[in-house]
């Protein structure tokens, strides 16, 4: 078990307190013991943190100041003071979570179909009924689970992990440390149809869709999110973005480095998101546009229009009410042109010249 210095020195945390003691987890304010690490990030739960069995916790400067003057809080608590208490707690609880976390050993399961072209160095882990095509190349430590399948020409770089019945079309491209959870389909065809129709009838015509996806380092993809390849050119996930499940990436859309998706998001095609943008759940943007970095759009957001001046944030979501309430302000909605028209014939009446 880690000593409190050896964290310290590890996370790059100041140490408040005994120096020896030992840890063997994390675990919420109201959960934690005394063997245990906790974290305060939100001035609101300072009580609940004072009050709290926890033995350490990770903390700013400032709420250490005010847990250290409160009487009921823990004399013997050790404090890690970080300047950013919620990223250190993350890290904090990667370091705990790779002694629980499952080890794929190298090696290749009989039951894999791979093709004699295939690039697999041998300390990759490939799972039961694992497909790989012809031309595929993997780097060293990927880790492919059951059921996935890896279509031709496509390259999967070092330390990847790409979980159960995950679908990689033909020609991906996938970066570094990637992580790729279960039902994820990565390369499909976008979806670009060219109509051609008469009076009397006519048909969708399919364009083909033959570029690609290239995904940067360090980037996660969340359960049953999709990312379709490019009609002609690709489609881009930059460098340490992180992408929640069940989001919908269209064709030639371009994913800057750092950006967070949160689940059920839809961006259409030809769109540009800048880096370290920030994209709330089911919030959805229109094809063709331009994001500005560091924009944040909050949870069902409709984006129209393309946003050129960085850092701004974007809400366009109505507050619930009852639905009686409702359909009285919709009803209003319906008529709100006779309205302006009805004033604009006041105004007239009154200002006959204007």
């Amino acid at each position: 078990m880690p000593t409190a210095i050896e964290l310290a020195e590890q996370f790059q945390a100041s140490l408040v307190g005994e120096a020896s003691l030992t840890f063997i987890g994390l675990a919420p304010l109201e959960q934690a013991q005394s063997n245990q690490i906790s974290f305060l990030s939100n001035p609101l739960y300072r009580q609940q943190a004072s009050e709290s069995a926890a033995g350490a916790l990770i903390v700013s400067n400032s709420d250490l100041e005010f847990l250290q003057a409160n009487p009921g809080a823990n004399p013997k608590r050790v404090y890690f003071v970080s300047r950013n208490p919620y990223a250190s707690f993350a890290r904090m609880a990667q370091y705990f979570a790779k002694a629980s976390a499952p080890i794929y050993s190298p090696g290749i399961h009989p039951s894999a179909a791979i093709d004699p072209s295939a690039v697999i160095p041998p300390s990759c882990h490939i799972g039961p009924f694992v497909q790989i095509a012809a031309g595929v190349k993997l780097g060293e430590r990927v880790a492919i689970l059951g059921n996935a399948s890896i279509a031709r020409d496509s390259v999967i770089k070092s330390d990847t992990l790409i979980y159960p019945s995950v679908s990689i079309y033909s020609a991906t491209q996938i970066g570094e440390r990637c992580i790729i959870h279960s039902g994820a389909v990565i390369g499909a065809d976008g979806f670009g149809f060219a109509p051609d129709f008469s009076a009397t009838g006519g048909e969708w015509v399919k364009i083909p869709q033959t570029g690609r996806v290239v995904i940067g380092d360090d980037v996660e993809i969340g359960a049953s999110t999709t990312i379709d390849r490019g009609a002609m050119s690709d489609t881009v996930i930059g460098a340490g973005s992180k992408i929640d499940n069940q989001v919908q990436i269209a064709h030639n859309v371009s994913i800057g480095n750092g950006c967070v998706i949160a689940g059920c998001a839809a961006i259409s095609g030809s769109t540009k998101i800048g880096n370290f943008c920030i994209i709330g759940g089911a919030a959805n943007f229109a094809g063709h546009l331009t994001i500005a970095d560091r924009t944040t759009v909050s949870g069902n957001t409709s984006i129209i229009r393309s946003i050129t001046v960085p850092g701004q944030h974007f809400t366009g979501v109505y507050p619930s009410m009852p639905h009686s309430a409702w359909e009285k302000n919709a009803a209003i909605l319906r008529g709100l042109d006779k309205i302006r028209q009805r004033l604009r014939l006041l105004d007239k009446s009154k200002n006959p010249e204007s």
